[in-house]
């Protein structure tokens, strides 16, 4: 390796990114090898930050005594370079750099990802991957996708509340929980934040998370992880259509934000933002089970028995011919969570929703209103298998000013999927869990 001098050790580095803005004069840049070729005579190096790539010209002449360690230069391998940027349509980004120096700050070993892997040896290789330009692309998409949502939610004075991962029982069904040896008594990592955040609204009122949640689901499905990021909120004094429409609108305001935001990420992954622009000028259609299962009859010849969930098939049968979001209403109550209401105009069916999401993409958002109604919820849970006295903390919230609320919960990765229109939600997380992936 070469020691650097005090000049280059002085050299102020800008990020390849302003480089590209610059677009001429002096430049230093550092990075790591994405493509490299060449002779003997000259080398041609793309090299990439977490900003962009460039392509670098190393002639030999420049550099006689480098040129046996240049030689030696591989994928992955890291560098600084000075040189001279100027526009070359040739070029994978319209500029490259003539190089004049160079610092190898290590040359990498042979590395172990190339267009013939399968997706089962890139999750192998995983930590090596997320350096690909799409991956990278996801993951700044993504962290646009949870600043916005905290953007969204401070801009409706909501306050940011946390509840604990390990809990004594669930809030959805019991077979898809993680049982934990906690001193040697059960616990399970929560599915959600909602019945501790229900104890919260009676002092904060409005709040929300982002936080993980864990669901042992034996499902092997592409939007399907049994560890995902779930943005919730939980509301005082509101009815299932305000909840509906903070949900829209969250949305909404995410797409905003990642169309003016990460326009080149959304070019590296080749997405068609005009799918995505609907859900911006339109307003989410809001339509019952009930209607689901006639349109599903008449326009898609679909028999479905009621009180049956919606299978994928299903949604994405009815989703077909919309280009939003759309809210799915009144599921049958027995099929439901312990803790949503029946409505009390039509007891057969409960004050909930779910929000569909277009192209495929399933239910990004479920939500309800919360049972007021103490006896009627513990029916549902002995009916379940449930122990009652593990919810004992959480009835108290309607012994003392009982009141109507609600909230929702959004996978996060699902959100992402669809914006970003990847096939599978394993590329929506950096480093995805489910029931066959535990490692890296």
């Amino acid at each position: 390796m070469i020691k650097k001098t005090e000049t280059e050790k002085e050299e102020h580095y800008t990020s390849i990114a302003d480089a590209l803005r610059q677009g001429s004069g002096r430049v230093a840049v550092r990075g790591w090898v994405y493509r490299e070729r060449g002779s003997n005579e000259m080398k041609f190096i793309v090299l990439r930050d977490s900003s962009n790539v460039i392509q670098c010209v190393l002639k030999k002449e420049k550099f006689t005594k480098q040129w046996a360690d240049i030689d030696k230069i591989r994928i992955e391998s890291s560098l600084e370079i000075w040189g001279e940027i100027k526009k070359d349509e040739r070029a994978p980004t319209g500029y490259e750099i003539v190089a004049d120096k160079i610092t190898i700050v290590h040359i990498a070993e042979e590395f172990p990802i190339n267009k013939d892997l399968n997706e089962e040896l890139l999750g192998d290789r995983r930590h090596l991957w997320l350096r690909s330009r799409k991956m990278t692309a996801i993951l700044k998409i993504r962290s646009t996708v949870f600043h916005a949502i905290r953007e969204y939610f401070e801009s409706k004075k909501f306050y940011e509340f946390h509840s604990p991962f390990l809990i004594p029982g669930g809030a959805e069904d019991g077979p898809t929980m993680f049982e934990v040896n906690y001193f040697k008594k059960k616990m399970y990592l929560a599915q959600t934040w909602q019945l501790y955040a229900e104890s919260a609204i009676f002092s904060l009122e409005k709040i929300f998370t982002i936080a993980p949640s864990f669901r042992a689901e034996e499902s092997k499905t592409s939007r399907h992880l049994t560890e995902y990021w779930h943005a919730e909120m939980e509301i005082a004094w509101a009815g299932l259509k305000e909840i509906m429409n903070y949900a829209e609108e969250l949305v909404k305001h995410v797409i905003k934000r990642v169309i003016d935001n990460n326009k080149e990420e959304l070019k590296i992954l080749e997405r068609d933002v005009k799918k995505l622009e609907p859900s911006l000028k339109k307003s989410f259609p809001r339509v019952t089970y009930d209607e689901v299962l006639k349109e599903l009859k008449s326009r898609h010849r679909m028999e479905v028995a009621w009180g049956k969930d919606l299978r994928t098939i299903e949604e994405e049968k009815f989703m077909s011919l919309h280009d939003t979001p759309v809210f799915v209403t009144h599921y049958p109550k027995d099929t439901m969570a312990f803790y949503k209401p029946r409505d009390p105009k039509n007891p057969k069916v409960a004050l909930c929703f779910d929000m569909l999401g277009p192209e495929g993409n399933g239910e990004i958002i479920g939500g309800s209103e919360r049972d007021m109604d103490v006896e009627d919820m513990k029916k549902s849970l002995k009916a379940k298998g449930e122990k009652i006295e593990d919810y004992s903390y959480y009835f108290d919230t309607r012994r003392y000013g009982n009141i109507p609320h609600g909230g929702f919960g959004m996978g996060t990765e699902r959100l992402i999927k669809w914006i970003c229109g990847l096939e599978s939600i394993k590329d929506a997380i950096a480093f995805p869990r489910t029931q066959g992936r535990m490692i890296p």
